[in-house]
């Protein structure tokens, strides 16, 4: 069955449900009735869903960023564990806290470099495969007078040569 059949038969039970409700009872302070409904100024409660799909306003991750940044969510939250086991191991008095403090300053390194190990990724990954960046205006502007420098001197260098082609081509020898 699917998910409009499913939705189909949860509405009529509903309607049905509705119907056979006396038409002075309300639902959440909204008058069943349509006549009462009107002459209160109330508006029908219409049956929304329980979610809307919208696209994605941002890019997904790269593989190898998100291999990274889930290998430091892990990490942190190992981090955490071991931190509040040490906390609570102290606060017993158990000999069991001198190794988990030890243990939590060593997972605390290693959570500060599964962070810099995502970002590091992240940066390494941009400069290998090209960011989409938009270039300022000013940026815009001196490539623009670049190109026009350019183009000008190969046209002036293109003059040149017809020109010494041309003076050229008269002579039966060179004097």
């Amino acid at each position: 069955m699917g998910t409009a059949e499913r939705r189909g038969t949860s509405e009529d039970s509903v309607t049905r449900e509705r119907a056979s409700r006396v038409p002075e009872e309300t639902d959440r302070g909204i008058p069943v009735d349509g006549g009462g409904a009107k002459a209160n100024g109330w508006a029908r409660e219409e049956r929304r869903p329980l979610w809307v799909e919208e696209p994605a306003t941002h890019r997904r991750l790269p593989d190898p960023v998100r291999t990274a940044a889930v290998r430091a969510v892990l990490i942190i939250a190992v981090t955490l564990i071991q931190a509040m086991v040490a906390f609570l191991a102290t606060l017993a008095g158990s000999w069991l806290a001198f190794p988990m403090v030890i243990s939590s300053v060593f997972s605390t390194v290693m959570a500060t470099w599964g962070v810099l190990d995502v970002w590091v990724t992240r940066q390494v990954w941009n400069q290998r495969n090209g960011v989409v960046s938009t270039p300022s205006s000013t940026a815009r502007a001196l490539r623009r007078e670049r190109r026009r420098a350019r183009r000008q001197a190969r046209v002036t260098e293109r003059a040149q040569e017809r020109i010494r082609r041309q003076s050229g081509a008269g002579q039966l020898s060179h004097s």
